[in-house]
């Protein structure tokens, strides 16, 4: 592993191997091959493109130019131009993956590939699909639906201006029942490292018609070697839509004793494996949720974790429990009333549990709903959950996710909580935990390590955090579902079954697909040979 070195603080981010007078070179061909209006290279075009989290001025992870194609022949022509020159590409589709490094590239001076150009999107109602371009957003998406009459809902994020096709990639984590286990995407069109397109399982076929509807195709399904990856550039995307159900019943659950969480966690695996709760429900402790409401500073501005007797004032000021759960049933009247009588009774024989009163809506209701929780889980997008980022700094806020997946069981869920609340603790930061259900079986353990980017000190604390909680969690033999780029390197390493197999693995992908090392050099840890022989990751 190469150190730094004062090359990464030099006015213009050079990428790796490659001259000032070379990347002149590729940027004019890059201006020629798709015109010289879809290349930048000036401050104010660059600026977007950083981790938003970092310390103001500290990350040497800085592009060199952003490129803004229009089509998928524009994304064909840089690739090819980019293997020629050696420039890594980073491509983006909205750039809002904010906790996990954001629109920053995973090597400085790579050329930023910037989607918000190619924001296409077909609706088919009749089968319940829209294919959509990697520019499109979830309002984007959902206004698309509204605008044209469709009798469908799409599972969403909490916050509304993220992509559909990155946060798909990411195996990012929407609510609604074709949300569980990341069921919704089907079919992906993508530009492979020198520059051919491909299209996955049955787009194999020319004008097969159950490309955007079945999953496989004939032999080996590569649609998950896109995700997470870095051996291609996804173009397209189908994504299941969902019939709007007769009814919704948007429901919360309150825990008033922390202890008691593990068993929620056991009674909603089974109410799950049973069917009864068909979507993702969002299972938060109390400062996440206040986070959500309001700031550190309206509480406590004192130093080190907030103290347990502020956490159950502000449990009780503000109605949330120490734990509290956001899900919601869909679909007939009959067949709502009956799932939520079941699942009254199961979680409500749980001592300190209780199931908030809660109101059935109609479809013509869902817009206004004034909850921005309860409009998420029906597919109404917004911006308005973006607040738990001003926890710790207010508008200069905040935060590094950490993420493992652990079993959905009360004794994983208890030692999960006990070693994460203890490590939290002991670096003297706030505890921002929940668990979103992969699917009836797994959860991720997600948590917020907020800080203040105007403090340093405390910033290089969260990371340091995060990265301590990545090896103590691999300790246990969990991984993370996603990660930050700083983290990657550490994930990576827990992955230590048969001698790193796993990542050997995907580096003889990526030498074969992309032995120039073009796309996203450094993504989840796969770097390729040639950039790992130049010295890469940078220590």
């Amino acid at each position: 592993m190469r150190a730094m070195t004062d090359e990464l603080t030099t006015a213009r981010p050079l990428p790796p191997g490659v001259t000032e007078t070379e990347l002149n070179e590729a940027l004019a061909a890059f201006a020629q091959a798709i015109g010289a209006d879809k290349v930048a290279t000036d401050e104010d075009a660059l600026a977007p493109f950083q981790d938003p989290y970092q310390v103001p001025g500290e990350s040497a992870l800085r592009p060199s130019a952003v490129i803004a194609p229009t089509s998928v022949e524009d994304v064909q022509a840089v690739v090819r131009l980019a293997n020629r020159y050696k420039v890594p590409l980073w491509p983006i589709s909205r750039g809002k993956n904010n906790g996990y490094g954001g629109a920053a590239p995973w090597v400085r001076g790579a050329v930023m590939i910037d989607f918000r150009g190619m924001q296409k999107i077909e609706i088919n109602e009749e089968l319940g699909y829209a294919v959509v371009e990697p520019g499109v957003s979830w309002m984007d998406l959902h206004d698309a639906i509204e605008a044209g009459g469709h009798d469908l809902v799409a599972s969403i994020v909490d916050i509304g201006w993220g992509g559909v096709v990155s946060n798909t990639l990411e195996h990012g984590l929407t609510y609604m029942p074709y949300s569980i286990d990341q069921a919704s995407h089907c079919g992906f069109e993508v530009v492979l490292p020198d520059g051919e397109l491909y299209r996955t399982g049955n787009g194999g076929m020319d004008d097969n018609p159950t490309w955007p509807l079945y999953k496989r195709g004939f032999g080996p399904t590569a649609t998950e070697l896109f995700m997470q990856s870095n051996y291609g550039i996804v173009t397209k995307m189908s994504y299941w839509l969902m019939p709007k159900p007769e009814i919704y019943l948007p429901l919360w659950l309150q825990v008033w004793d922390d202890e008691q969480m593990p068993a929620v966690v056991d009674a909603l695996r089974e109410l799950m494996l049973a069917g009864t709760i068909d979507m993702r429900p969002q299972l938060s402790n109390t400062l996440c949720m206040a986070s959500m409401l309001s700031a550190r500073s309206d509480w406590y501005d004192g130093d080190g974790p907030i103290p347990e007797e502020v956490i159950d004032r502000i449990a009780k000021e503000l109605g949330l429990g120490r734990w509290m759960m956001r899900f919601a049933l869909y679909g007939d009247e009959a067949v709502v009333d009956h799932n939520f009588a079941k699942l009254k009774t199961r979680f409500e024989s749980i001592p300190s549990v209780t199931i908030l009163p809660s109101e059935k809506h109609t479809a013509d209701k869902w817009e206004t709903l004034p909850n921005p929780h309860e409009r998420v889980q029906i597919g109404v997008p917004s911006l308005d959950l973006y607040k738990m980022v001003g926890w710790s700094g207010g508008d200069e806020g905040g935060h590094v996710d950490f993420s493992p997946v652990i079993p959905l069981t009360a004794k994983a869920a208890a030692e999960a909580q006990e070693l994460f609340t203890r490590l939290t603790a002991e670096a003297g930061m706030d505890y921002l935990g929940g668990m979103l259900p992969i699917n009836a079986r797994s959860t991720t353990f997600i948590l917020v390590i907020p800080f203040d980017t105007k403090n340093p000190e405390q910033v290089h604390r969260a990371y340091e955090l995060a990265k301590k909680m990545v090896s103590e969690a691999g300790r246990l033999g969990y991984g993370e579902y996603r990660a930050h780029w700083s983290l990657s390197e550490t994930v990576v390493e827990q992955y230590g079954f048969n001698d790193h197999i796993q990542n050997r693995f995907n580096e003889k992908i990526k030498d074969t697909l992309d032995p120039n090392g073009i796309i996203a050099p450094g993504k989840s840890g796969i770097w390729g040979t040639r950039l790992r022989e130049a010295g890469y990751p940078l220590a």
